[in-house]
This record gives structure tokens, sequence and C-alpha cells, in this order.
């Protein structure tokens, strides 16, 4: 398609314009985050409805305007369907796409972040795993993917396989990273960790976790 750009990626969040439009904004491979407008994407029937949804990831057709791209088509492979049936499953989500969002620019090399969110979202529909777990791990790899992940504090007494967790999740590759399970006193420390470290690194209050917290 001449004048087009193709970019694979996922869509953190949208927001509704006008009466039929919505805004997007995109995770890619190509292009780091980027903002798209969805021209008639509420209207009933739009063939662009469902792929301008939260989590659905695939390839996207775009063409640039002066101040903005439009998406023209799109071609999803994963809309992660079972997290419209799984309320907490959904907000899980949503704070993890919105820590994406914070963490990433336009025109920066994201692909690390772009996989580690979809893996992420995988896992969250892991019936294996619990969803705190998979929090933690995500939290602890986006900031180390960000360079700024400390390891194991020296400070705190943790368990052998906390620390243990610690080090795999900052040196693993994001495909092998949701592999493991832990006892419920490691997931505790897990937890306490992560959230030390999220205040530290991240420091911003996120309206989906807000929510989270109510539900759980």
């Amino acid at each position: 398609m001449q004048g087009y750009i193709s970019v694979t990626g996922i869509v953190l969040k949208q927001t509704p314009v006008g009466e039929y439009d919505r805004h997007i904004s995109l995770l890619t491979k190509e292009k780091g985050k980027i903002s798209a407008f969805a021209r008639g994407a509420r209207k009933s029937g739009s063939r662009l409805a469902a792929a301008t949804n939260p989590f659905a990831f695939g390839i996207f057709k775009l063409y640039e305007g002066k101040s903005s791209y439009t998406v023209a088509e799109a071609e999803i492979q994963n809309y992660f369907e079972e997290l419209r049936t799984d309320y907490i499953g959904a907000y899980y989500g949503m704070y993890f796409a919105e820590i994406a969002d914070f963490y990433t620019r336009e025109n920066n090399d994201e692909r690390e972040m772009l996989k580690l969110l979809y893996q992420t979202l995988r896992a969250l529909i892991a019936p294996s795993l619990p969803d705190p777990l998979v929090r933690c791990i995500y939290e602890c790899k986006a900031i180390a993917v960000n360079g700024e992940f400390p390891g194991a504090p020296a400070d705190q007494s943790l368990e052998e396989s906390t620390v243990y967790a610690l080090q795999y999740i900052a040196a693993s590759s994001i495909e092998k990273l949701y592999t493991f399970t832990v006892t419920e006193t490691v997931l505790k420390q897990l937890q306490q960790v992560a959230a030390q470290y999220m205040k530290r690194f991240v420091g911003k209050e996120f309206k989906s976790l807000e929510v989270l917290q109510t539900l759980c």
C-alpha cells in the first residue's frame, strides 16, 4: 500500500474522540510508542472496532498526517479475549499497559518492553500462574529492561529462594520469564521488594492499580 507504513504492536489504551472515532496509544516494534486515530472505530460494524481495543496485538497499517498517524487497516493476531470475561485479569492487564505507557517513548527501541507486555498478558491468562506473581515479575522485569533494577536488596532478610527469584527475573530472557512458581512466603517477599522498587524507580500512581486494589 503506497504511502502507508506497517508496524507490529499492541494497543495500550483507547479513548473516544468525537461521535465515532477513537484515539489509541500503540506500542510498536518499529517506532516505539505512537498515537493514532481510528476513524469511525466506534460505529456499529466497524472493522476497526475490535482492533483498537486495549491488548489487541497485530500488524497495523498507518498513514501519517501532519501531526498524527491514522489507522487504515489492522490484522490482529491476538485479542486476549480471555481478559474480557475476567474482570480482575483485565485490570491487571490495564495496569501492565499503564506501566508500559509510562516507560516507553516515540522513536525509541522499545522491542523489549513490547515483548515483555505481550508475554505478560499471555502469562496472565495462564491458569497455572497466580496473578500476584505475574505482577511481581512484570514490575521487576520492567524496571530491569529500563536499566534500573538494582538486584535483591542487601538490607533485608530474604529467603534464599526470593533472592534467586529476583536474580532470575533480572537475568532471564523474556521468553523464559514466566516458568516458575513460588511459595506463599517467597511471594510475599517478592511483593514487598517489587512495591519498594516501583515506589523508588517509578514513583507514580496508576489508576488501574487503584481499582485493582479495591477488587483484590
